[in-house]
């Protein structure tokens, strides 16, 4: 009996710790609530799959990324491999598939934030969005 509460005990004291799960990949947590109307002549890049802009938001700015008729992705563009320094921001390159980092040199995929080349290990930091098929609400 006395192991068995010893079980539990380490079993609700490990666990919220334990499972805790970070998705802020090093990148400061900044407040995000933003509403995008995609009609809005400023975004007519994101009226076609595969069409990306940047926006103001997030720790370094915001790029947002059609990734089908119905779905979007949102990063902060902020890397993820050592973000504290001042350049460690991403820009999307000529292939317009791939946001480099112009501090480190580490490129992401802007189809699902994935690395593809280090230094850096995590992926961008990805903002939660909802999509009714004219306004893009950008959250955390």
């Amino acid at each position: 009996m006395r192991s068995f509460l010893k079980i539990i005990f380490a079993s609700i004291f490990i666990m919220p710790f334990g499972c805790k799960k970070d998705n802020n990949n090093g990148v400061p947590i900044v407040a995000v609530d933003i509403y995008l109307y995609t009609n809005n002549p400023s975004f007519v890049n994101l009226n076609g799959v595969g069409g990306w802009v940047y926006i103001s938001g997030g720790s370094r700015g915001i790029l947002v990324y059609r990734k089908s008729s119905t779905e979007f992705m949102a990063y902060d563009r902020n890397c993820t491999y050592q973000p504290s320094q001042p350049c460690a921001t991403v820009v999307v390159d000529a292939t317009n598939i791939l946001a480099k980092d112009t501090c480190c040199h580490s490129k992401f995929s802007i189809y699902d934030g994935s690395v593809t080349q280090g230094p850096a290990s995590l992926p961008l930091k990805a903002y939660n969005n909802t999509f009714d098929g004219n306004v893009l609400h950008i959250y955390n």
